[in-house]
């Protein structure tokens, strides 16, 4: 019996929540909370149509005020807050969540709207230079909140998405069951998906193009090595997918997997894509429109990037005309029993069976279903405990049985091909 407060109602947050409702026994009660209060409304009605048990009302909220959000949870009074709202307000909610002493939940670590602002631009610059990486995004900021935390009785749960997520917790499982030891994580994800546009994002357009036109870097030998925009490409063939180039990029999980598993050797992360999304990408970001720095047009102020995700297909709607298949895991190279062991952990999703049984395309599907499971197992206590921590430093075990179960089952290969 639990009662649950999700801010958002994009994409992820609507797989999330429907998925919360094929989960009953834990989940009973739920305020869906949105600046848009009519995506909420709309799937409210939706799921009450459904015949859902779980009881449903809705809210309007504005992510970026602690204020607003404090007010909500004291009205609501839930168990738990489920962030799938935006990266730049996890730490607005984290604080309202201190401050109410209700355990928190996210899929993505905390990154800044503003990059240019002074104040962060003085601590980004310091952390560059201390840590050896230059991505916007990075756990400091929330793992600064473990003694709070602590002290409040809460626990935190970071990045319960897929990668970072499931990934992370494929990590702790192979490492629980298959390794003595794990010398190399190779993080592999490859959207096979085709939704017939000339161009889109299959998630929020802003975090997506940062991302992708940002620095690589990987972890090795206990620091970190940065590379070029897509500098390192490999060709592998994904199962089910088939052969697709692919890139390294910085990645979340990489920072925490580090930390958390001091003895693996190298950490990396490659992300598919395809010629005309690479073309599409660099000529946008030639002319600016990447840009998250204000300018003002015609007396108005607007950010580049922000005017070009009003311009691109809402990645919430790609999901009737999306066809083809994600796959998403791990290859370890490790030493079992003393002898060299390799292993490759993944999962395979449809894009339109993602559709038909939720309205989604797989890039949703692949992270609100995660999201869920770690909700779940922070309500009912498998996954308690107060502080702050990323999904690979609890018991494995319990989120890997909830993949299967909920639509995301996963293959253990134990001879696989290695990206060289």
């Amino acid at each position: 019996m639990s009662r649950l407060l999700v801010i958002g109602c994009g994409g992820v947050a609507q797989v999330a929540i429907q998925k919360c409702c094929q989960n009953s026994e834990v989940f009973t009660e739920m305020c869906l909370a949105s600046r848009t209060v009519s995506k909420c409304d709309a799937l409210k009605e939706k799921l009450e149509k459904q015949g859902t048990p779980v009881k449903i009302t809705t809210a309007t909220v504005n992510a970026d005020d602690v204020n607003e959000i404090i007010a909500l949870i004291k009205d609501y009074k839930p168990d738990a807050v489920l962030n799938v709202a935006l990266p730049y307000q996890d730490l607005v909610i984290m604080d309202a969540c201190l401050e109410c002493k209700v355990d928190y939940i996210d899929t993505a670590n905390y990154e800044p709207e503003d990059i240019d602002e002074p104040v962060w631009r003085a601590a980004y610059e310091k952390r560059c230079k201390e840590k050896g990486f230059t991505a916007y995004f990075d756990y400091s900021y929330q793992w600064e909140y473990m003694d709070k935390f602590k002290e409040a009785g809460i626990t935190g749960l970071l990045g319960t998405g897929f990668d970072p997520g499931v990934t992370s917790v494929f990590v702790a499982y192979a490492k629980k069951h298959y390794f003595d030891e794990i010398h190399t994580v190779d993080i592999l994800d490859c959207n096979g998906g085709d939704h017939g546009y000339a161009f889109a994002t299959n998630f929020n357009p802003e975090i997506n193009l940062r991302e992708v036109s940002a620095n690589g870097s990987y972890w090795e030998d206990g620091h970190w090595v940065e590379t070029k925009p897509m500098e390192i490409k490999r060709e592998y063939d994904f199962p089910q997918v088939g052969q697709k180039d692919m890139y390294l990029l910085h990645h979340e999980e990489i920072e925490a997997l580090g930390k958390n598993f001091p003895e693996i050797k190298r950490i990396r992360f490659f992300m598919t894509f395809g010629q005309s999304y690479l073309d599409h990408m660099r000529c946008l970001e030639d002319v600016g429109m990447l840009s998250t720095s204000p300018i003002n047009f015609e007396g108005k102020e607007i950010v580049p990037i922000q005017f070009l995700k009003a311009l691109l297909p809402d990645p919430a709607s790609l999901g009737p005309r999306t066809v083809g298949k994600t796959n998403i895991g791990c290859i370890f190279r490790g030493i079992k029993d003393g002898k060299e062991k390799t292993l490759y952990i993944y999962n395979v999703c449809d894009h339109q069976e993602c559709y038909k049984e939720l309205g989604s395309q797989a890039i949703s599907y692949t992270t609100g279903v995660p999201a869920m499971i770690g909700t779940a197992l922070v309500l009912s206590g498998k996954w308690k405990k107060p502080g702050v921590y990323t999904t690979d430093e609890f018991d494995p075990d319990p989120y890997m049985e909830m993949l299967n179960e909920y639509g995301l089952p996963w293959v253990v290969d134990e001879n696989p091909i290695l990206v060289d």
